[in-house]
């Protein structure tokens, strides 16, 4: 298994939540992290810097088209058509658009949890 450290980032987003999920571990957890992270998602509130909507609003407003590529790319493998057959009730469909912030909530912890999962999946965790 590679290090955190060592893991080099190519695109803002993964920049960003490379930087998030330092902030959020203590060296020698990474593994307890990820799998913490993908068992109970950042709903749970285990992420800082992801709790609070004016924290979830700014990394999708920051990252919008890289989350919006990744829903795409993401809806196209799963085979759907739309957004609440990704999230069920959770996604506000009369916000199709995300320009409130409960859909941009949302989309943000999905990006974060996605990229989390490619970076430890690069790095060789089993999570």
């Amino acid at each position: 298994m590679k290090k955190l450290s060592s893991y080099k980032a190519t695109t803002a987003l993964e920049r960003s939540t490379l930087t998030i999920i330092k902030s959020n571990i203590e060296k020698g957890y990474e593994e307890s992290f990820f799998h913490d992270l993908m068992n109970n998602g950042c709903q749970s509130g285990m992420v800082s810097g992801l709790i609070y909507y004016y924290e979830t609003t700014k990394f999708f407003t920051k990252h919008k088209d890289e989350i919006n590529q990744m829903l795409s790319n993401t809806l196209s493998e799963c085979g759907l058509s739309c957004q609440s057959e990704l999230f069920g009730n959770k996604f506000d469909t009369e916000d199709f658009l995300c320009v409130e912030t409960i859909n941009q909530n949302l989309l943000a912890w999905f990006a974060f949890e996605e990229t989390a999962r490619d970076i430890a999946n690069q790095l060789g965790m089993e999570v």
